[in-house]
């Protein structure tokens, strides 16, 4: 990408950040898209988060992928072509490119510009035979699909990792939906998520004794201040991680702890003292009700692996 091209591309990328900060904080329930937790050091410290021992979601999913890979490869079938949405360091994709029957190329979609090209560099020397393709763009939107195209033949969505829960039902369906449009009819969809199970379990996941997830989630206010100027006393605010039960999810939370004005760019914002700016969901799924979901935009459910415990699954979509 040439100079200017890279320029426009970061104005405008400044610019839907801070029309989504101002969107949100000016909500009576504050929010901030979770999309943009992930820069560089926000993604850092989700990988980070991934080999915590209160996360189960990671190590759970690698040991289906681990015991299962083989049924997996079988079922996508020779010389497949990858999309993965939120590629991250790759380590899963790692194990499915390992498993598969002579894939031909692979494209990974991230909107982390810096960590993506760093960790798709590595991948591409690491498999000479795949052609690597990075993509910066926001999946969840799907404008940001529109313009990725897969070569023709036998195509393979990846999503591993559950991001899906981080969406609501009416955004399940219209990302589906335009994963489906992406790969064309005959394209196959490999998905996990994470199921429900007791709040004991859930919370410590997202709430780490080390306090990780923590740092995390006010990575966020962070961002704001580097890159929109932004005044967040990051001392002022908490991290909180709270089980939903009527939703089926985990939902983070900064917490202002105390009457606070903030300012962003001009903009000021007020707090009350425990009033809380939403960041991010986490749905849990139950079976059947995320094969429901899946029908309503198009895909059938082939087969599903779960692990001993029923923790976590892993679905082949057609």
């Amino acid at each position: 990408m040439r100079g200017d091209d890279q320029l426009h591309e970061s104005k405008n990328h400044t610019k839907a950040f801070y029309a989504d900060v101002v969107e949100g904080l000016s909500k009576s329930q504050k929010t901030l898209p979770c999309r943009w937790l992930y820069d560089q050091q926000g993604s850092e410290l989700f990988e980070q988060i991934t080999d915590l021992p209160e996360y189960y979601p990671t190590r759970t999913e690698i040991s289906i992928f681990q015991n299962h890979l083989p049924d997996m490869a079988k079922a996508v079938g020779t010389s497949a072509h990858v999309m993965e949405f939120g590629a991250g360091a790759g380590t899963k994709t790692r194990l499915l490119l390992d498993a598969l029957n002579q894939p031909k190329s692979y494209v990974a979609i991230d909107i982390s510009a810096d960590f993506l090209a760093s960790s798709m560099a590595r991948l591409a020397t690491d498999y000479p035979s795949v052609e690597v393709i990075p993509v910066v763009a926001d999946f969840m939107n799907a404008d940001g699909l529109s313009t990725t195209a897969l070569p023709p033949g036998n195509r393979l969505a990846f999503f591993p990792g559950s991001t899906i829960g981080n969406l609501l039902d009416s955004e399940i369906e219209t990302f589906l939906g335009a994963v489906r449009s992406t790969l064309g009819l005959t394209g196959k969809f490999l998905i996990g998520f994470d199921l429900v199970k007791s709040e004991d379990i859930l919370v410590p996941a997202y709430d780490d004794a080390a306090g990780v997830t923590a740092a995390f989630n006010l990575n966020l206010l962070s961002r704001i201040n580097r890159e929109l100027d932004g005044g967040f006393d990051l001392d002022c605010f908490s991290h909180e991680a709270r089980w939903n039960e009527h939703d089926g999810r985990i939902e983070m939370h900064l917490v202002s702890t105390k009457n606070q004005t903030v300012a962003v760019n001009g903009d000021r914002f007020d707090f009350r003292m425990n009033e809380t700016i939403h960041t991010e969901n986490s749905r849990k799924f139950r079976l059947d009700g995320f094969a429901e979901l899946a029908a309503r935009a198009g895909w059938s459910i082939k087969q599903t692996w779960t692990d001993e415990k029923g923790y976590f699954a892993v679905s082949l979509m057609e």
